[in-house]
């Protein structure tokens, strides 16, 4: 039986260009970029607490990360300003590395 997933906001601020690179491509294999240090990932637990432990393993005490859980009814609604559609919903069960 499959794990449910559920939406996540990714939000970090990272003070070392060479950590924020590592984080960025770490989370491009998980979601997709909406702005310069924000994602949005479809995840299930398991996977929100591997990327969480991998993400951690990077930073340092300076550095901020915010993993914030979506439920249905808040992706819905979701809008964005000065982009073409508003928070398309693709049903991918894959994740490409």
């Amino acid at each position: 039986m499959a794990e449910s997933k559920n939406w996540y906001l990714i939000c970090y601020d990272i003070r070392d260009p060479k950590r924020w690179r590592q984080v960025y491509k770490q989370l491009e294999g998980y979601g997709e970029r909406l702005q310069f240090s924000i994602f949005r990932c479809r995840l299930t637990p398991r996977e929100r607490e591997k990327l969480h432990w991998q993400l951690e393993k990077i930073l340092t005490k300076e550095d901020n990360l915010l993993i914030v859980g979506l439920c249905s009814q808040c992706v819905e609604r979701v809008r964005a300003c000065n982009r073409s559609g508003e928070w398309p919903v693709s049903e991918q069960n894959f994740k490409i590395f």
